[in-house]
């Protein structure tokens, strides 16, 4: 399994921690506020949270430390996002 984590900063001033997990060819998103103590799973990924895992994925992929083949698989996951719009 492999694990993508980062945080943003939200409208309302807080910070929000992004937990993106790979396991049997399946990407998993949960989420949740740094206040808060539970995850929230989501079924779908939106289209900003796979952004920012592209860029993140991308990055790691020149450095070696994820394959290629994931980067494609964001990617297909970002068009077809972008289709059900």
């Amino acid at each position: 399994m492999k694990k993508h984590e980062w945080r943003e900063n939200t409208e309302e001033g807080g910070v929000r921690l992004v937990s993106v997990s790979r396991h049997a060819s399946k990407w998993q998103l949960q989420s949740r506020l740094k206040s808060d103590t539970e995850w929230t799973k989501f079924p779908v990924i939106p289209l900003d949270d796979l952004e920012s895992l592209h860029e993140i994925i991308s990055n790691k992929y020149q450095r070696n430390r994820v394959p290629y083949s994931h980067v494609l698989e964001v990617e297909a996951l970002i068009a077809a996002a972008k289709t059900r719009k």
